[in-house]
């Protein structure tokens, strides 16, 4: 049970997202109501990685250089000559016909111009093709070039200056082919083994000499230097040392240094990442990002944008110009090309991993409340625009949670998903057949399911039912679900006629947990929601009544209002083999949030509501470091004003737009702080950028910093648009 990607803690599949809006309707509250001033969406730089796959006349290439001319053309040396991106397509450079079957001994570009080292010349095709120097034939390997022409050739045993039709042979005896030759400035230096020279006349003046050197990248009069342990600085006048050693970085084993004015791009065996201070790092690595992570050259262009040679291809990372709602509108048209399954917003499983083209939707444990999470995103949304097309989407899903219902032939009790019969995928032993033979459900239901179901139907009547038949249509939908939990003493009865595993918020299960394991107060606050809401849509009494003989005389507002603080290890409390104090559950933290939104919104009354919120606020002093979008707005809601909206936004523009299930690794890294094991499963005590970190639902643990599946999956993106729906509505956003 706990291998699966998506388990949460003890096996119990969690869900959540939580949303954020105003009952505008049942209680007088706008969508701002007891909310701090919201922030604006003022546009930022989203880093994405743009797909350079080669053609099929690349295949097997062995890579070896990356150049990009002034005019942004990118071209790539490889072992069968040089090719070029021509719509973000690597292709053979046919461009220049007479170099087309030429196979360059090397390629660089010097004041933007490229220059081509073939066996017996060197030449360019810029300055009207006038740039042509006689070599003896196959002696030079390498070359770099000043901006006035000038060039440096290696060959086997020595290096040859070029100065017009002059030659200036500099004997030396290079100890590895491997020597890097640059042009900075008035001057060549060279790098051959762990030596730096500088080329003065016929001789070679010795810069720098140090361990590992790897590769060189200059500005100004300094040179940094890459190294197998890190990089640092060195002065080209004096010599001394401008930056110590930098090796506190996600890899130290550099293959490729690009300084800009605001720091420096660092290629290595592990990815690539922009280094702009001690605590400025941006690291990119991975199928999200890479073809590979070895990296052998960059090539960072004026817009900002960055070509990544590596052993398997190049890959592009740009960063465009966009805000939130852009951001939010690539997702809303994502998951309605490629996500709905009978409404369901559904996950994908990719037959060949990271290819979407062999995309196709699966069932999964938890559809009906992702799928919950979805609606309400899309009633937030047209709540904000009222574009139609949003109420649309949000009522569609709706009818798809109807008929979980509906299909289990059981008063009250939905399923968790369904599938025409033959065609399931997930947890093929917990599936039953309809009394349609044509579709099977998926039973087990969880409190997951509940908790996410009461909160979308929550949203939808609040925002976007417009007339008293659609908010009968969700109070008839809540009041069966809320029926079958009075009926069976606050349990989910399953078709075998017992409660399901977690399905369960009656006092004699509850109450057995002590305050220090979470389940007594999450599962005290969500029953107490849902009674709160039935009553509150249907006007039948015996749901209030019911939940202030929970709160009062079974202790449940004491449960839900016991400090977060107080949760800890707590040894002996087994449940059907599960071990409830073993570890902090951060699924139970989604539902947790998800819920508050029901139980503060729908409470029986304006005291209960002082003391929700209080409530809220503890838990979210425990959660704050994650600067989860969904935590704050929940917590904003209430109207305290500690609730880090700026890490909020942090967060949703960090968010990435890959959200294939690719196999991230962060373990390695040097600028991360490892903790010991502990309860809270955290790894690192910093928090890495949502981009950096496996994707995963807001029930994963952010400080996990290895996951992924290899790229079997996709994930949909209403984990961005829920958050982001709700700032808006709340006007946190703006």
């Amino acid at each position: 049970m706990k291998t699966s990607f998506w388990l949460g803690a003890r096996g119990r599949w969690r869900c959540g997202v939580d949303l954020g809006a105003g009952l505008a309707v049942l209680l007088g509250m706008g969508g701002g109501w007891g909310t701090a001033a919201g922030l604006r969406d003022v546009a930022f730089r989203q880093a994405m990685a743009v797909p350079v796959p080669g053609s099929q006349e690349m295949e097997g290439a062995v890579y070896h250089k990356v150049c990009l001319d002034r005019d942004g053309v990118v071209r790539v040396l490889t072992d069968r000559g040089v090719a070029r991106v021509v719509a973000d397509r690597l292709v053979p450079d046919r461009s220049h016909r007479p170099l087309a079957a030429k196979r360059p001994q090397d390629l660089t570009v010097a004041h933007g111009s490229v220059y081509y080292l073939l066996e017996d010349r060197l030449l360019s095709n810029d300055l009207a093709g006038q740039y042509a120097v006689a070599l003896p034939s196959g002696q030079y390997r390498a070359c770099a070039v000043a901006h006035d022409g000038r060039a440096l050739l290696a060959g086997a045993t020595n290096l040859a200056l070029v100065v017009g039709t002059q030659w200036v042979a500099i004997p030396f005896l290079l100890p590895r082919q491997g020597e890097l030759l640059y042009a900075w400035g008035p001057h060549f230096y060279v790098l051959a083994g762990d030596a730096v020279y500088r080329v003065s006349g016929p001789r070679l003046d010795l810069v720098h000499r140090g361990r590992d050197l790897t590769v060189l990248g200059f500005r100004g009069n300094e040179v940094l230097v890459g190294t197998r342990r890190g990089y640092y600085g060195v002065d080209l006048v004096s010599g001394a040392m401008t930056l110590p050693m930098q090796d506190r970085l996600p890899c130290v084993d550099v293959t490729a240094l690009v300084p800009q004015t605001n720091g420096v791009w660092v290629g290595t065996t592990r990815g690539v990442f922009f280094h702009g201070g001690p605590r400025w790092i941006r690291y990119y690595a991975s199928k999200r990002w890479l073809p590979d992570d070895r990296v052998l050259g960059l090539a960072a262009g004026s817009e900002g944008d960055l070509h990544v040679l590596t052993e398997r291809g190049l890959g592009r990372i740009e960063f465009r110009s966009l805000t939130l709602a852009e951001k939010a509108t690539y997702y809303d048209d994502k998951i309605r090309q490629r996500h709905m399954r009978y409404g369901f917003c559904s996950e994908l499983h990719l037959a060949v991993p990271g290819d979407l083209t062999t995309a196709e939707l699966i069932d999964t444990d938890n559809d009906g409340s992702w799928s919950s999470y979805y609606l309400a995103s899309q009633a937030f949304r047209y709540a904000v625009t009222r574009e139609e097309k949003a109420r649309e989407n949000a009522w569609e899903t709706f009818g798809t949670l109807e008929r979980l219902q509906a299909i289990t032939g059981l008063d009250g009790f939905p399923a968790r998903t369904f599938e025409r019969t033959g065609f399931k995928v997930s947890d093929p032993e917990r599936w039953r057949p309809a009394a349609d033979r044509h579709w099977e459900w998926k039973g087990h239901t969880s409190s997951d399911e509940i908790t996410a179901q009461t909160f979308a139907y929550a949203v939808l009547y609040e925002v976007a039912a417009r007339t008293p038949a659609e908010r009968g249509r969700i109070a008839a939908a809540y009041d069966r679900i809320a029926g079958h939990l009075l009926r069976n003493h606050y349990t989910l009865v399953d078709a075998d006629g017992q409660p399901t595993l977690w399905g369960r918020w009656a006092p004699e299960y509850v109450n057995r947990y002590p305050p220090t394991i979470g389940d007594r107060r999450l599962n005290s606050a969500e029953i107490i929601a849902f009674l709160q809401f039935a009553h509150r849509v249907t006007g039948k009494p015996v749901y209030q009544e019911r939940g202030f003989e929970l709160l009062e005389k079974h202790g449940y507002l004491q449960n839900l209002t016991n400090s977060m603080a107080m949760i800890r290890p707590t040894p002996g409390f087994v449940y059907q083999g599960y071990d409830m104090g073993d570890e902090w559950n951060h699924s139970d933290d989604l539902l947790a949030f998800v819920n508050y939104w029901t139980l503060y919104r729908y409470a029986f009354n304006d005291a209960l509501r002082r003391q929700y919120a209080a409530a809220i606020r503890d838990h979210f002093e425990i959660e704050q470091g994650e600067r989860c979008p969904l935590w704050s707005f929940v917590t904003a809601m209430t109207g305290h004003a500690a609730a880090d909206l700026e890490g909020a936004l942090w967060t949703l523009q960090a968010f990435p737009l890959d959200l294939v299930t690719h196999r991230i690794e962060n373990s390695h890294r040097r600028d991360v702080t490892r903790l010991e094991p502990n309860f809270r499963h955290q790894e690192i005590v910093e928090l890495l950028p949502a981009d950096e970190r496996p994707v995963m639902r807001w029930n994963g643990n952010p400080y996990q910093i290895d996951g992924g599946d290899g790229g079997h999956g996709e994930l949909a993106g209403d984990e961005f648009l829920l958050p982001y729906w709700m700032g808006r509505y709340l006007r946190l956003i703006e």
